[in-house]
């Protein structure tokens, strides 16, 4: 498995952006799926959006389409998500996650096989 640390999180203005970071070690970073989910207080955990081991293919969860944007560099085993347009129902937990298994195009939160400790995400009105 890998071991995932995220950044990028804090307090931000309704409109604004900001851009996480999550940081893996290991060396099977790059052929395992990568996804972004957030647990806003008293609520259960969502899936935000996901992207293929390759980078080639990308899923978004309906409230965040067009505003926000994953994107991976393998050769920095890192994953990054970009939130544009924030609304303060944004704010929650982001945490990242990996893939358990190999090469696939997406990833569920019931196969996700390491989690990050998550960063938090503030949007004020």
């Amino acid at each position: 498995q890998v071991q995932l640390v995220e950044s990028g999180g804090g307090l931000v203005q309704a409109g604004g952006s900001l851009r996480l970071s999550c940081a893996a070690s290991g060396r099977t970073f790059s052929v395992r799926a990568m996804g972004w989910f957030r647990q806003a207080p008293g609520k259960e955990r969502e899936l935000v959006a996901t992207i293929s081991w390759s980078g080639g293919s990308t899923y978004y969860a309906d409230s965040v389409k067009g505003r926000f944007t994953i994107s991976r560099d393998n050769a920095k085993n890192t994953v990054y998500l970009q939130l544009n347009s924030l609304k303060p129902e944004d704010t929650a937990v982001y945490y990242c996650a990996a893939d358990r298994s190999y090469s696939r195009n997406s990833v569920a939160a019931a196969d996700v096989g390491s989690w990050g400790q998550g960063t938090q995400v503030t949007v004020s009105s």
